[in-house]
């Protein structure tokens, strides 16, 4: 480990780097950071890397989970909820089911059992790719929630579909009864450990008397913990992070401060930044050892690389068909139930859907947790074929849709949805209506500090006349307690419209929030 060391420094130099270029050249940075790692492992010396199923999903994966939900807006995750069920789980059992069958059909020695087990480790598209992705083109808000919203919820479903191909191939038989029991204590066990969990945390900084160091500390061990628990029990980790990161990040207010807030933000985005940047370069430089398997069980590499093909075209193929399936499904669902928008979508917008497919680092774990042999000693049957295509599916996924989903957005009109007003008009609305509250609230109940005090004189001057070009002045401390109550005034009334009003962008709010905390932390060091 300690020779290799040197070898891994130069590896977080080379990622950060390759990120810079991406932003340079506006290329999603998975792909270059997978296509790199590729490269690099052709080049003579370098250390073969071996790399543990349980450090991705253990080690990698909860954080990475956790940070998304916290990202997400559960008012958008709530808005979309049928569509983004559908994808994370209708979408997904196609996916897997048309894997399953094709392997069986066209691949020597895959069982239709083998075959569900590849669906369900190719499943699942990758949140990361596609965000980095959508970093650089303007999509409309609902599609980019709809993708978020899915990610967060189709690592679940793909990995109970893996874990139940595993069972039927170690046991030798599929009792439905049994799967059906343990599909619901999957999703409700997974489910409530990790509100269990979060609200244990939730009670931790609330009540002891921690700083921000110490509160930072604990965001970081809560994702683990519930994952852990979560696994433990025989539910789903991924739920139980997705659910307690949701509770959490939604009750932010009311158990971290304001420092705790901003700095925690800062921490997370450092620690993100490297993990994903090591799980997609530690899968291109996984491809020598996957070679290797391959060539030990007589496969030749042309084979491999033509079945790897064959089941990324299926991949493609499944999705955009479950795509425009779940767009028919809406609009037959219009007329019976009330739908986010019953509005038909067109033909278009399917197909960007359908095209942000890329796989990515939960695939590759969940391949590379297969066990050399099963429980009766027999080598665990195309094991390292199923390596080498998963392989494939992300590189090919990665590379083909990764760099030609800008070009598609770009070339393909997507309509002009009006989810929510524009974000200047936006932003100009909430920077008026916390500017009034603000202004009511010192009238109403600081009558005195406003006569006596003359800077919170300027600044109720200032929230009236909206004159945001002037300097803000040095709050008096006997004027502080009064500007802290507005601030805290401001916060209320911006988690309220968020809660009530459905139609305005929760990014707006939380960018105001955020600019209070700021405002709140600048007050306390004066």
């Amino acid at each position: 480990m300690l020779d290799h060391f040197p070898f891994y420094l130069t590896l977080i130099v080379a990622i950060v780097l390759l990120i810079m270029l991406s932003n340079k050249i506006k290329v999603a940075y998975p792909v270059l950071l997978v296509v790199a790692g590729l490269l690099i492992s052709f080049i003579p010396g370098i250390p073969v890397m071996h790399i543990d199923p349980e450090l991705i999903f253990v080690i990698f994966l909860p954080p990475l989970l956790y940070e998304a939900a916290w990202a997400i807006s559960w008012k958008e995750l709530w808005r979309w909820r049928r569509i983004i069920g559908s994808f994370a789980f209708v979408v997904v059992f196609f996916t897997a089911m048309s894997v399953a069958f094709v392997a069986n059909r066209f691949i020597p020695g895959f069982s239709l059992v083998l075959g569900f087990l590849l669906g369900g480790i190719v499943s699942p598209p990758d949140a990361v790719s596609a965000g980095a992705i959508l970093k650089f083109v303007k999509v409309p808000k609902r599609m980019s929630s709809i993708l978020e919203g899915e990610s967060l919820l189709n690592d679940a479903s793909s990995l109970i579909i893996f874990r139940f191909a595993m069972i039927a191939l170690a046991t030798g038989q599929f009792i439905w009864y049994q799967a059906a029991f343990s599909f619901v204590w999957m999703l409700v066990g997974g489910v409530g450990i990790g509100l269990l969990v979060g609200m244990a945390f939730m009670k931790l900084h609330k009540y002891l008397p921690t700083d921000v160091n110490m509160d930072i500390i604990l965001t970081l061990v809560t994702p683990y913990v519930m994952y852990i628990a979560a696994e433990e029990a025989h539910s789903s980790g991924v739920l139980a992070v997705v659910s307690g990161g949701l509770l959490l990040s939604n009750r932010r207010h009311h158990f971290l401060g304001t420092i705790s807030r901003l700095h925690g933000v800062n921490v997370w985005e450092s620690i993100v930044f490297v993990l994903n940047g090591l799980v997609f370069m530690l899968i291109g430089l996984d491809l020598p050892e996957i070679t290797a398997g391959l060539r030990s069980e007589g496969i030749s590499t042309a084979s491999a690389v033509g079945y790897g093909l064959l089941i990324t075209g299926v991949l493609i193929v499944a999705r955009i068909i479950s795509t425009y399936g779940a767009v028919i499904v809406t609009l037959i669902a219009r007329n019976f139930i009330t739908v986010a928008d019953a509005r038909n979508p067109g033909l278009r917008v399917p197909v960007i859907m359908g095209w942000t497919g890329m796989r990515g680092v939960v695939s590759l774990a969940a391949a590379l947790s297969i066990p050399v042999q099963l429980d009766n000693g027999i080598n665990f049957p195309q094991r390292n074929l199923i390596l080498f295509i998963t392989f494939i599916v992300i590189l090919t996924t990665l590379v083909l849709q990764g760099l030609t989903l800008p070009y598609l957005i770009e070339r393909i009109k997507l309509p002009a949805f009006d989810d929510y007003p524009p974000e200047e008009e936006a932003e100009n609305l909430i920077s008026k209506e916390i500017s009034r509250k603000a202004l009511d609230h010192l009238t109403t109940n600081y009558s005195a500090e406003l006569q006596e005090h003359m800077l919170l004189q300027q600044l109720a001057a200032k929230w009236k006349e909206k004159s945001n070009e002037d300097a803000d002045p040095v709050i008096p401390p006997a004027g502080r307690a009064a500007y802290m109550d507005i601030l805290n005034q401001q916060r209320l009334w911006l988690l309220n419209k968020n809660r009530t009003d459905e139609h305005f962008d929760e990014d707006v709010i939380r960018k105001y929030l955020h600019l209070i905390d700021l405002e709140e932390e600048k007050l306390k060091a004066m």
